[in-house]
């Protein structure tokens, strides 16, 4: 399948993508088939009402205003088949002295683990520092999740300090790491791996 039109970015093997209102059951779905590989660590779409709140949040017309943006929603989806296999929200988008943004993503079952977000995550940095002009970005992880821990740092974003309780999640206020990279560094590892 070739790469469509509508992607914001692409790479070798996916390519981002804005969720769309034709993705609520697929996306359900996959969110729901993911509900083990998700566990604790967020809460996705999961009704047909808070797909609809997700895509008004991260997929209506202001999301697509790349100067004003708050929130932005992509999905990774596989080049071969156009299969959504990941998604990534930028969220609290600050401009001003700031501009900077949080990253949030998931994997969705069963394409976790194939390579799929490092591509992904790599693309939505892309996004992120080109097409947004952020200077920061920062993801939170709960210190348990060693498999995302692995992908941010294999992005190359750095640890900067520890949130206890940072995140209620699933009924709970759950510890947080917080990993940041910089526009600049992420400049310059493009450039050494040239």
């Amino acid at each position: 399948m070739p790469v469509p039109k509508s992607a914001l970015r692409a790479g070798s093997r996916v390519f981002l993508r804005r969720p769309q209102p034709a993705d609520a059951k697929s996306f359900i779905a996959a969110v729901r088939a993911s509900s083990r590989l998700h566990r604790n660590w967020i809460q996705a779409p999961t009704t047909p009402a808070r797909f609809a709140r997700y895509l008004r949040r991260f997929a209506g017309p202001e999301s697509r205003r790349t100067a004003t943006a708050t929130h932005v929603g992509l999905l990774a989806c596989r080049i071969e088949d156009g299969v959504p296999v990941g998604v990534f929200n930028l969220s609290e988008i600050v401009r001003s002295a700031f501009h900077s943004a949080y990253i949030g993503y998931y994997a969705l079952a069963p394409h976790a683990g194939r390579g799929y977000m490092t591509e992904g995550l790599e693309l939505t940095l892309e996004f992120t520092f080109r097409v947004l002009r952020l200077h920061r970005v920062e993801i939170n992880i709960q210190p348990t999740n060693v498999r995302s821990i692995a992908l941010v740092r294999s992005a190359g974003l750095t640890r900067e300090g520890f949130s206890r309780r940072y995140v209620k999640i699933a009924g709970r206020w759950r510890d947080h790491e917080r990993w940041a990279l910089l526009a600049e560094d992420w400049r310059a590892r493009r450039s050494r791996r040239r």
